[in-house]
């Protein structure tokens, strides 16, 4: 089946303009999906959609949206009202502004879209827009009505085209400070924050897709499979993760390293046992002459 865009409308920036379409970047086709099933027949449980007070059955065509002021109170909005309401960015993608990528706290990224030509009319001007933003290496800010609700996207380049990331607000944000306030109090080792960092250092790899794997759902599949076949899947005990000291900050950052993480000794096992005194001239002698008696 043929990919449905989620929007279509005009890009535009300044006096230009081409017909765009947004696309979802992912498909959830792959997840593994569940439904309720009554045990005692193996029959699937159905969902019904009542009435709250009078409990009677209603089609969900017949439903409309509605609005709680009050408890048990609600205004009724019809698909009228909704489009009574419309703005430009309905139908219109107006680039406000540009901006560093970097200015751009990755935490308010939400969901991706390939923005892509509608059609073959404005192919050319989406070809200047695109290597205008490649050449540019801005992202370029604009706004767009999804479910309705106006949002905020950033638009780059990426895999040969232009992707829109929709953008929280700062309301949807938590605030991090009550989270944090503590943290920046605490004092470090300025040593042990460059062993961190050599670690870190050391660990430094290239980023691939295939790193994302969901080793859960792997093993969730696998588990299906098995019960399809009737087979009976050997029950792996979880791997239980190492629990290191964490009382020798310092001797934990070293041994990941390789280094020698032994600890210096003790004072009373450092000192050396006491030399043994020469024994005297005179006792020297002493000795010498009652050998020679002797012999």
């Amino acid at each position: 089946m043929a990919q449905r865009p989620i929007w279509r409308g005009q890009l535009r920036l300044a006096l230009v303009s081409c017909p765009v379409a947004l696309y979802s970047t992912r498909h959830d086709s792959g997840t593994i999906r569940f439904h309720l099933i009554n045990p005692e027949t193996g029959n699937r449980i159905r969902m019904v959609t009542q009435d709250g007070e009078t409990g009677k059955e209603v089609a969900r065509a017949d439903l409309v949206k509605g609005y709680e002021f009050k408890k048990d109170n609600y205004v009724l909005l019809t698909d009228e009202d909704f489009a009574s309401v419309r703005v430009e960015s309905s139908s219109v993608m107006t680039i406000d502004k540009f901006v560093d990528a970097d200015s751009i706290d990755p935490i308010y990224y939400d969901s991706s879209y390939y923005l892509v030509p509608d059609g073959e009319a404005g192919r050319d001007v989406y070809a200047v827009l695109l290597q205008a933003f490649e050449k540019s290496k801005r992202v370029g800010l604009s706004r767009i009505v999804i479910a309705q609700r106006e949002r905020t996207i950033a638009l780059r380049t990426a895999a040969d085209g232009l992707v829109a990331q929709t953008l929280f607000e700062e309301r949807d944000i938590n605030d991090a400070k009550p989270l944090f306030e503590d943290v920046a109090e605490i004092r470090t080792d300025p040593s042990m924050v460059d062993l961190a960092r050599q670690l870190i250092e050391r660990q430094a790899a290239r980023y691939f897709p295939s790193d994302l794997e969901d080793r859960y759902e792997t093993r969730l599949r696998a588990l299906i499979e098995s019960k399809i076949k009737g087979a009976d899947i050997e029950d792996e005990a979880p791997v239980e993760p190492e629990q290191p000291n964490v009382v020798d900050l310092m001797a934990a950052l070293k041994k990941s390293l390789g280094q020698s993480a032994e600890k210096p000794e003790s004072k009373s096992a450092s000192k050396k046992p006491p030399a043994k005194k020469p024994a005297s001239r005179h006792a020297s002698q002493s000795s010498r002459s009652a050998a020679r008696k002797r012999a």
